[in-house]
């Protein structure tokens, strides 16, 4: 495997403290983004609303639809481009009132506000979605149902391949990837669509993935080196994968940043989720993961010499009794 870094000896784990500090910061920004700022903004596709999807002339831009239908009375209706921006193609999303009369309507709103617009005659209908409020509910649940249960079979895998303490680290690291994840997408403003769903879904295998990595050395190593501490043991391990997490990341990295700049509007969301997940996993794997075990250890440690050492004391009273 190619080599970026020989011979590294990073002191990973005395550095504890600060990714604590810095994961009580994450929780704290999601916590006041998710309960006394805007919230998680969900797409069309987990409320109910109209999609229209529309292929206009050529020279027509997102500022003209915009005032075309703004100016028919439909106020603040989403317009994305998506596709090839040489197609001119773009999605007229409209939150509802939650009835199936209303949710029709908002499609004919936009149809009669784009033909009472100069743009009459400029533009195609190609389709229209309509979600209802019973649709998006049951997105709602099985988005949350499928991340439930990715982090239950992770957690389940891990516990079979190492120990249960290695699952759960890893399962929590995941957690901090997402609760990150979604707080960026609030602060921005972004909305989660079904297509952020898959990019979570896909980010939490990939930090699992780097996780297990940096696990199977310590594994490896924990074998070969009795003589060393565990926490000497993390940190020999994290040095020596270093190099395949800088190329397997950056390059990952490097990839979606580039679906973002020219992925499009209908990516936007997707390649948002990946450039900030890849990021913060990459991190998670060495600052949150591997200090969860390292912690268990060290009170796995001292449980066992507490209890040595009233095994010590016990036999230190039997020997006076005898004495006495």
């Amino acid at each position: 495997m190619m080599q970026f870094f020989h011979d590294v000896n990073i002191d990973w784990l005395g550095k504890m403290k600060v990714y604590a500090a810095l994961t009580v910061v994450i929780i704290l920004m999601g916590i006041y983004t998710f309960f006394l700022g805007r919230g998680v903004p969900l797409g069309v596709d987990f409320k109910e609303g109209t999609i229209v999807y529309v292929k206009f002339a050529p020279g027509t831009r997102a500022e003209d639809i915009r005032t075309a239908v703004q100016n028919g009375g439909v106020k603040e209706a989403r317009i994305q481009g998506y596709g090839p921006a040489a197609d001119n193609e773009y999605l007229i999303a409209l939150e509802t009132a939650p009835n199936e009369q209303a949710l029709d309507a908002g499609k004919q709103a936009i149809v009669a506000a784009l033909d009472a617009s100069p743009l009459k005659g400029k533009f195609e209908v190609r389709k229209a979605d309509i979600v209802g409020p019973q649709v998006g509910d049951q997105l709602r649940r099985q988005a949350l149902l499928a991340t439930a249960y990715s982090m239950v079979g992770m957690l389940i895998y891990l516990a079979f391949r190492f120990e249960f303490i290695y699952g759960l680290a890893a399962v929590i690291a995941v957690i901090h990837d997402t609760w990150f994840t979604l707080a960026v997408f609030s602060l921005t403003g972004t909305e989660i669509s079904l297509t952020v769903i898959a990019a979570l879904l896909t980010l939490m295998g990939y930090s699992m993935n780097d996780t297990i990595v940096i696990f199977d050395r310590i594994r490896e190593n924990l074998k070969v080196s009795r003589r060393e501490s565990f926490i000497e043991v993390a940190n020999k391990s994290i040095n020596q994968t270093l190099s395949r997490t800088v190329l397997t990341s950056g390059l990952t990295f490097l990839t979606v940043l580039a679906l973002y700049l020219f992925g499009g509007q209908v990516l936007h969301g997707f390649s948002f989720a990946l450039v900030v997940g890849i990021l913060i996993g990459t991190y998670s794997s060495i600052a949150v993961a591997v200090p969860v075990v390292v912690l268990y250890d060290n009170w796995k440690m001292s449980q066992t010499g507490r209890a040595a050492g009233k095994g010590e004391a016990r036999e230190s009273g039997k020997r006076e009794k005898v004495r006495a």
